[in-house]
């Protein structure tokens, strides 16, 4: 008889057809062009009769093929590494994928005030958790957003009454070569409004976003030019690449995929291997990593295969960055002898974590050892090695922190190792500093991150000002646990890195009294003295956002008839 402590976990097998398609997809590689629209309910029956309307168009997550080509294993848009594997097909799921993949795609959320605009029954409203309850506005303290209220944006500020933010719609379209759109995007925004017609003015879109009081929020990938062509990228307006290490937990997917992936994004084990995280961190319904059911509404219909999302806009200081790289390169370059570019990458990479094109301290720590990554790694493009190729692409997600405990390679308070600590903070450690279990701590504090840059700059004279930047939503199934834990914790506090008060420094609040800084520790065998980052400026500003409940087909269907029995 097997031992079924010993046993191999089972993997959940989700109802796909029944989840929203944005909590298992990252959109911004096949659909790099979106817009998001906000709306207010004004009579409930009204816009009960909008959702159900729009709730056929909801893209869900049930598995599509894509005519063109086959799917890539791992998923990224930076150029050096995209499609380096690919999968056969559609292995190991039940069934055959019958979806061809569409041309854009429409996901729905709703604040808890919008949720009691369409008249959900408080009995149901009453298990909803307090942080989804409160909204991101009350909780501003807590996020370290309170010096920045007044600069939101104008639909977020006026967030109340008959202004109040009810409903997000996030619409995403795939692109045409020239790197527009492959539809007309304000055809398809009449489209999906004119649902609103249906519900004869009981709900209203919102504008005020921007500043320029816009109707909805345009969103794009950054480019990559080739030619007359233009492609997506994973860069955001820093320069730098995102999108990797994102969550992997059981059922999200299959087979192959899921062994790949896995290294690096699932849960680190006692012997090193990785396995997916519980299946409840992230979809309700389902037990998380304390084997319990995350609380959310009743009946269980009404959660089960939702989650919630915290939904912000953040404004990039580009100028600001780009000129505190420099002042701080002219610095390092002198002390240790290297040339003004070489100073600039490095610093970049230790406020970071990763280096420009995502290869991560940990796997190159030094300059020269990032060069002759990328020569290995162009070697076997050319030479078309795709095991290499394989071996390769899982090094940008597959390392952990033993060997580095004081931060002489990855800085201890970079904006990765903050992110996801991974085995850093033990909470046992043996004689030479290795975790003896796991990431046990951090399973419990990880995110699906999504979303796309918005807005437009001149590099060749980046500024401040404008609209430009990141909308940043941040998927888990406990807004305090999970998100709100991270960005106050490790975001905006660095006692769990023992650096006391100092913040991220790409996105943490910066304020000039709190004298910000960044250490960036060396080998103490080596001799050298560590280089401080001073006097940091504010980098990241939030515009405004709000915690969001993403239904079920299920739930949407109850919400759209009205018809919800919390009993």
């Amino acid at each position: 008889m097997t031992n079924a402590l010993n046993a191999a976990p089972t993997a959940t097998l989700l109802d796909l057809a029944d989840i929203q398609g944005g909590i298992l997809r990252t959109y911004g590689d096949g659909f790099p062009k979106g817009r998001n629209f906000y709306l207010s309910v004004r009579e409930a029956r009204a816009g009960r009769a909008f959702v159900e309307a729009l709730r056929p168009r909801i893209t869900t997550a049930a598995r599509w093929k894509d005519p063109t080509r086959e799917e890539p294993l791992l998923r990224t848009r930076n150029p050096r590494v995209k499609d380096i594997v690919r999968a056969e097909g559609e292995p190991d799921y039940p069934g055959r994928v019958q979806l061809e993949k569409p041309k854009v795609t429409l996901n729905i959320g709703f604040t808890f005030m919008g949720l009691l605009a369409l008249g959900v029954p408080t009995r149901t409203l009453r298990g909803m958790p307090d942080a989804f309850i409160d909204g991101m506005a009350a909780r501003a303290a807590l996020l370290g957003d309170d010096p920045f209220l007044d600069s939101r944006d104008a639909v977020w500020r006026d967030s109340h009454g008959d202004t109040r933010v009810h409903i997000l719609l996030t619409l995403y379209a795939r692109q045409n070569p020239d790197g527009t759109a492959c539809v007309e995007l304000d055809q398809e925004t009449d489209a999906i409004l004119g649902f609103s017609e249906i519900s004869h003015g009981g709900v209203v879109l919102l504008d005020g976003v921007g500043p320029h009081n816009a109707k909805w929020q345009d969103l794009s990938a950054v480019m990559r030019a080739d030619g007359a062509n233009c492609w997506p990228t994973n860069k955001e307006h820093f320069g730098l690449s995102d999108g990797f290490g994102d969550p992997v937990f059981s059922g999200q997917f299959s087979g192959e995929a899921e062994r790949v992936r896995v290294a690096g994004g699932g849960k680190l084990m006692r012997d090193g291997s990785w396995e997916p995280l519980a299946t409840g961190e992230f979809l309700l319904g389902y037990p998380d990593e304390a084997q319990e059911i995350p609380g959310a509404a009743m009946p269980i219909a009404f959660s089960r295969n939702g989650t919630f999302m915290a939904y912000r806009k953040l404004h990039e200081d580009v100028a600001a960055f780009h000129a505190y790289l420099d002042d701080q390169a002219t610095r390092y370059a002198a002390l240790y002898a290297v040339p003004h570019g070489e100073a600039v990458e490095t610093i970049k990479a230790k406020m970071v974590g990763r280096w420009e094109d995502g290869v991560p301290l940990m796997i190159a720590p030094t300059y020269a050892a990032w060069q002759q990554f990328r020569a290995e790694l162009d070697a076997a493009r050319r030479a078309k090695d795709k095991p290499k190729l394989a071996e390769i692409a899982l090094k940008f997600t597959n390392f952990i922190y033993a060997s580095d405990p004081a931060g002489a390679k990855c800085p201890v308070t970079s904006h990765l190792r903050r992110a996801n600590p991974r085995d850093a903070l033990g909470p046992t450690f043996d004689a030479k500093g290795m975790s003896q279990d796991g990431s046990a701590i951090i399973n419990r504090r990880r995110i699906l991150r999504r979303g796309l840059p918005y807005g437009q700059y001149d590099p060749s004279a980046p500024s401040d000002a404008g609209d430009h930047g990141i909308i940043f939503m941040a998927i888990c199934t406990d807004l305090f646990r999970q998100f709100e834990f991270v960005q106050q914790q490790w975001m905006q506090y660095g006692l769990d890195f023992n650096a006391g008060s100092d913040t991220c420094p790409v996105i943490g609040n910066h304020d000039a009294k709190d004298e910000p800084k960044l250490v960036i520790a060396v080998d103490p065998e080596s001799g050298e003295l560590p280089f401080l980052c001073d006097r940091i400026p504010q980098l990241v500003e939030p515009r405004g956002g709000d915690y969001f409940f993403l239904p079920s087909m299920t739930a949407l269907r109850m919400i759209g008839m009205g018809i919800i029995d919390p009993t």
